[in-house]
């Protein structure tokens, strides 16, 4: 799987197997047994393919893959690379906040234009939004080269796992 350099800060990617759903999911249970390299849990039809905690850092990445199975289509994996939960909501808050108090100067440079007052105060807040956005965008985009050794490490983990079983198509 190669990594693009594109806008995708949470890297998915799909493959088809010919195996059940839950033969791969017992390889992932097995495999999770006898290595100590990764964290592997389990919850349901997802499994979750974690760096351990004493080699993570701030940006250090999750694997999360979806096993199912629809009808007679043969078995499909779905992957998302991501950072770690609280990580990614922390970064989706912060946008958040940051996006409504852009809107919010917004709304203040509109009131003040129609008011026929000095619009100054509210066009610089927005323009530091604007700039705060794209330093949140940023820190993001290298947060994921920083991990992007570790996501690397955990694919070819995950392949390494699913070696017995027949790829269909990626």
């Amino acid at each position: 799987m190669e990594f693009s350099n594109d806008i995708t800060l949470r890297p998915r990617f799909s493959l088809e197997l010919n195996a059940l759903p839950e033969n791969v999911l017992h390889a992932f249970k097995e495999v999770a047994e006898t290595q100590k390299d990764f964290i592997i849990s389990r919850v349901d039809d997802h499994v979750f393919i974690r760096i351990p905690k004493h080699k993570q850092h701030f940006w250090s990445p999750q694997l999360h893959l979806e096993i199912y199975k629809l009808d007679q289509q043969p078995t499909v994996l779905k992957g998302l690379f991501g950072p770690k939960p609280t990580v990614w909501t922390l970064f989706m808050f912060l946008h958040f906040i940051v996006a409504t108090l852009f809107i919010s100067a917004g709304i203040w440079m509109y009131s003040c234009i129609v008011l026929k007052t000095s619009f100054t105060t509210p066009l610089v807040l927005m323009v530091l939004f604007f700039i705060l956005w794209f330093v949140l965008y940023f820190s993001g985009r290298l947060g994921k080269e920083a991990g992007k050794k570790e996501m690397k490490m955990l694919h070819y983990f995950m392949y390494n796992t699913l070696k017995d079983y027949e790829i269909i198509r990626s």
